[in-house]
């Protein structure tokens, strides 16, 4: 028995796609037109620190740790709580939980959460207190680069949004290496104690040269 043939039609429909607006066109074009005439703006190498989420998941302590410790007074108390140096209105504290060796913090003694916030004294000293610590910074550690700046607001990335602080961060070549990648684990190559010992000389020395 002859089989029989069937032909039939496939019908195929296509979607029209709507063309972008002007304003969509625009902006796809400035990112490219970004990179060219300023690629500094744009840099896609992250600091990869997943062993700081011990710090975002302990039990946080009551009040303010950057109202508390500059109160406690003394160079036992300051060492303890990785305090390297004061300033009339301001200081300069270890990050427990660091991105790096030598990674501090400069903090106002005022607690304030906005910049705008702080009297003209008090900003003054603040910025002060933060070019020290830079110039210090650099002579102890000899980084390649430094990462500074503040977050202001939860939103925007602070762990400690109701006492602004800046964060000071010595940069070299190859710091974010394959052990946090694989392990969750960060090759720290110097205890706490021991650089606030190095950042707090340093310290000493920078103004005992000025």
């Amino acid at each position: 028995m002859a089989k029989a043939k069937v032909r039939g039609t496939v019908s195929r429909s296509r979607s029209k796609v709507p063309s972008p607006s002007p304003a969509r066109r625009a902006g796809a074009s400035a990112l490219p037109r970004a990179l060219e005439e300023g690629a500094d703006c744009v840099h896609a190498s992250r600091l990869w620190a997943p062993w700081r989420l011990e710090y975002i998941l302990s039990a946080k302590p009551d009040g303010c740790i950057f109202c508390d410790f500059p109160a406690e007074v003394g160079e036992e108390n300051d060492r303890r709580n990785l305090v390297v140096h004061r300033s009339p209105r301001s200081f300069t504290i270890l990050n427990r939980y660091p991105y790096n060796s030598g990674h501090v913090m400069v903090i106002p003694r005022p607690h304030v959460e906005q910049l705008e916030a702080l009297s003209r004294e008090e900003f003054l000293d603040l910025h002060e207190e933060l070019r020290l610590a830079v110039r210090v910074i650099r002579e102890v550690y000899r980084p390649e680069g430094l990462n500074v700046g503040m977050n202001l607001g939860r939103i925007a990335g602070a762990g400690i949004d109701e006492h602004l602080h800046y964060h000071v961060v010595p940069r070299w070549g190859g710091d974010t290496n394959f052990m946090p990648v694989l392990a969750d684990t960060r090759v720290m190559v110097e205890h706490l104690d021991g650089a606030w010992q190095k950042i707090h000389a340093g310290f000493e020395k920078e103004i005992g040269d000025t």
